[in-house]
């Protein structure tokens, strides 16, 4: 017999208990953008019903179109929705915190005592179990985003081209926009997805925030907002390069931190990948901060750690402020401990001024086809990006040697029974990392 789906709406959140849930949430973040959302699917919209799919939708594809991790933004956004500026800070902010402060002890562990076989074991393990979680991710967006053919069309060409042609991602973004709102003129009715209530129309019961609740009065557009929230960014960014200015002067190794990262934050379209390459050759190459060893190092560290997968820029910060001795030899870890706080910084500082000056913008286009038609066609087209992260990340732990290299069915075996976890027995995140990395750390010990 089926369990009757809830008639009510849930009761009013406090601000103590949002503050809680997103707290849990900085803690359980794992999978990269893709699980992330799929996490706040499941909790906000399913579970809490705080939010109904059509508004988390909305949201979602707006934070798609910005630069920034778009994990983070979402939560940022519902967030302030939800318990105005201040909510939208703390969501935010507890969304990155705790990755930031385990990565700088992982960082601190990785360079005061090197290579540790148990640490190669358990990160054997969880490699295998992340790509397991991206394309399970990919599943789950998708069954939500490709509602018809049009929609799966869209996903296809969007594979297609990132795969075969490695076509950019603003570029992908950009057609599939075009396409949107193209289809929203000439073929409204593809491009029209749900309606009603969609939190009941799923199965979930009426949310909190549902499809028909009048956006909040400090949710509404207004000039003297925008231009408040524009200030207080910019002052931000000018006291904190300011003060790096002059305390240690333009060449110093803390204020290029913080100009090299302020410039890379601007170019995170389509997640942390695509910013990767900009990363890796300014720190390696340009100012090496850091070895390309280290670099890969750092992004295995941010891929099995919770919070959006840019914080490997953290451990970017933590290693360069170690090896350039910001604070001098005898602070070592205090210095890196403080180049990695401000790289994130000025990484997600962008982040926080997008959604709090550009929600109220968006929450004024509920319903108006020409808006929401492009990110519908946006959000279709990353299901095929997430699908290739998923085989890209499947052919970096088979093959880890390459095409020419020894075939690893142990990596293989571990993500086909992680994947089954998640399809069949829908085993929770946390769970299926510490199982895959009990897993990894046994077969490596016993090698």
């Amino acid at each position: 017999m089926s369990t009757p789906h809830p008639t009510e709406r849930p009761a009013p959140v406090g601000f103590a208990e949002a503050l809680r849930f997103w707290l849990k949430l900085g803690f359980i973040s794992f999978g990269g953008p893709a699980g992330q959302i799929a996490i706040m699917h499941a909790e906000l919209v399913e579970r809490r019903r705080w939010i109904s799919e059509k508004r988390f939708l909305h949201a979602l594809n707006y934070c798609m179109l910005l630069p920034g991790p778009e994990a983070q933004q979402l939560a940022t956004y519902i967030g302030w929705l939800m318990h105005r500026s201040w909510g939208g800070i703390v969501a935010g902010g507890l969304f990155v915190l705790p990755s930031l402060f385990i990565l700088i002890a992982l960082s601190w562990v990785y360079l005061a005592f090197g290579s540790v076989p148990v640490v190669a074991g358990l990160f054997y393990g969880i490699k295998p179990a992340v790509t397991a979680l991206v394309l399970h991710a990919a599943h789950r967006i998708g069954t939500r985003a490709l509602k018809n053919g049009w929609m799966w069309g869209i996903a296809a060409a969007s594979f297609v081209a990132i795969f075969a042609f490695d076509t950019p991602f603003p570029a992908l973004v950009a057609a599939a926009a075009l396409i949107g709102w193209l289809g929203s003129r000439h073929a409204p009715a593809v491009f029209a997805l749900g309606g009603g209530h969609s939190g009941a129309h799923q199965g979930y019961g009426p949310a909190l925030i549902d499809d028909n609740t009048p956006t909040p009065a400090h949710a509404r557009f207004s000039r003297a907002h925008l231009l408040k929230v524009l200030a207080v960014g910019a002052g931000l960014w000018l006291a904190v390069m300011g003060a790096l200015l002059a305390w240690q002067g333009w060449d110093a190794t803390l204020t290029q931190m913080g100009w090299f990262f302020s410039k890379a934050a601007l170019l995170t379209f389509g997640g942390a990948y695509a910013v990767l390459p900009y990363v890796y050759q300014g720190a390696v190459e340009t100012f090496q901060w850091l070895s390309g060893t280290q670099m890969i190092d750092g992004l295995a560290l941010g891929e099995t750690t919770p919070g959006p997968l840019i914080m490997v820029v953290a451990f970017v910060g933590f290693v360069g402020g170690w090896q350039q001795a910001v604070l001098g030899q005898d602070a070592l870890f205090l210095g890196a401990s403080l180049a990695a706080t401000l790289v994130t910084f000025f990484t997600f500082l962008p982040s926080f001024v997008f959604i709090l000056a550009g929600g109220p913008l968006v929450e004024t286009t509920h319903g108006k086809l020409g808006f929401t038609a492009p990110l519908s066609a946006i959000t279709a087209a990353v299901v095929g990006v997430i699908l290739n992260l998923a085989l890209f990340f499947a052919y970096h732990v088979w093959w880890p040697q390459g095409w020419d290299g020894r075939f690893d069915a142990a990596s293989a075996l571990i993500t086909v029974a992680a994947t089954v976890a998640l399809f069949r027995f829908k085993t929770g995140v946390f769970s299926l990392l510490g199982a895959c990395a009990a897993v990894g750390l046994g077969i490596t010990l016993l090698r």
